[in-house]
């Protein structure tokens, strides 16, 4: 028995929001490694995503240093510099660009939280590798790998 096919109106593929998944470049209180600044604008531009910088400060522990203020001044000169370039340059290629500064007693679970809040599409862990302790890198980087959701780019 032969039956009557009807068309389904389909939705029109151009009015289909798409789900942004940012870049997420981080680092850990230095500045940024030349190559991973590089490779995380080069991704937001190609994926046409908006990139974020976030710098991830750790805050001394403990109420004076709170009421003090200690740990809330901003880098100075040649580190300030270093950390503005990859916003700068993004901006001059048309990327929308967002630069969080991130204060936490626990810096690496900050940036696991960071990366959990804003589901970023690719994360592009580069520190400055001279001016962060060989313990520490290695440290994060095992626990980047163990928590996060996405892909992970290192400057390996």
């Amino acid at each position: 028995m032969p039956t009557l096919r009807r068309q389904i109106p389909r939705k029109d593929a151009s009015s289909v929001l798409v789900e942004t998944r940012p870049v997420l470049l981080a680092t850990l209180e230095v500045g940024f490694d030349p190559v991973a600044a590089e490779f995380a604008v080069d991704a937001a531009v190609e994926a046409g995503q908006p990139l974020i910088i976030a710098n991830v400060v750790e805050m001394p522990l403990g109420p004076m240093c709170v009421l003090m203020g200690y740990g809330a001044l901003d880098p100075a000169g040649d580190d300030a510099a270093k950390l503005r370039a990859p916003a700068e340059l993004a901006q001059s290629l048309g990327v929308p660009v967002e630069r969080l500064r991130v204060r936490s007693p626990h810096p690496l679970d900050a940036l696991l939280e960071l990366v959990a809040e804003r589901a970023p599409g690719l994360l592009v862990f580069g520190p400055d590798r001279v001016r962060l302790k060989p313990r520490l890198y290695r440290r994060a980087v095992k626990k980047i790998r163990a928590g996060v959701g996405c892909l992970v780019w290192l400057p390996e």
